[in-house]
């Protein structure tokens, strides 16, 4: 991106609008009508879809433009299973000197999608490969606006992350949580993706905050 402050607030703003699960799977991005409603020209905002494309948050179609990416069933088992297998290396190769994961962060927990993202990312740090902490994270974003419908088909979603915390102190309890929580999304993934794309999203983007 070339336009400094401008790029940055545009990038922001879309990446805050995707996690939210405002725009419908598949949705059409049109910078020029993004640019209006950011209060930017259209330069910053191509920056910024090309961006989020890097880090598949967004999706180019050759001839059609940027689009939301389509979320399958099997599509979203596989990032499940992902999330998960990353999770449990990041534990088999923890620091040695881990001992902090039995002080897991104190996180506001009324949002779940949130709680979820800052604790599986807290545990990927504690790998001795940081990498380990870079693909959580991206995991994290593109499961977040997956995570504000998972409510609507998994009830009892505190009561697992609550768990997943209280098991910080064992590794084996640990991975038998983490295990657990991924394998009850796999089963459900396709009521899940059901659920993804019955949510009933704003007609435009006035409830989120304009930045």
């Amino acid at each position: 991106m070339n336009s400094g402050p401008t790029s940055e607030r545009v990038y922001g703003a879309l990446r805050e609008r995707i996690l939210a699960n405002v725009f419908a799977p598949g949705a059409r991005l049109d910078p020029a009508v993004l640019a209006s409603e950011l209060a930017s020209s259209v330069t910053p905002v191509r920056d910024a879809l090309h961006l989020l494309a890097g880090e598949q948050l967004v999706e180019v179609r050759p001839g059609d433009g940027f689009h939301l990416p389509h979320l399958t069933g099997p599509g979203l088992e596989d990032l499940y299973a992902l999330n998960a297998e990353m999770l449990l290396l990041a534990l088999r190769r923890r620091l040695s000197s881990a001992a902090d994961l039995a002080s897991p962060p104190d996180v506001e927990q009324s949002d779940l999608a949130s709680w979820t993202a800052i604790l599986f990312g807290w545990l990927a740090r504690h790998s001795v490969n940081a990498e380990h902490g870079y693909v959580v994270r991206a995991m994290n974003d593109r499961l977040h606006a997956v995570r504000t419908v998972e409510p609507n088909v998994l009830p009892g979603i505190q009561d697992e992350l609550e768990a997943i915390t209280d098991a910080t102190g064992s590794t084996a309890a640990l991975r038998k949580e983490i295990a657990a929580y991924h394998r009850r999304r796999r089963r459900q993934a396709f009521e899940i993706v059901r659920a993804f794309y019955r949510y009933d999203r704003p007609s435009n983007n006035d409830d989120i905050e304009s930045v």
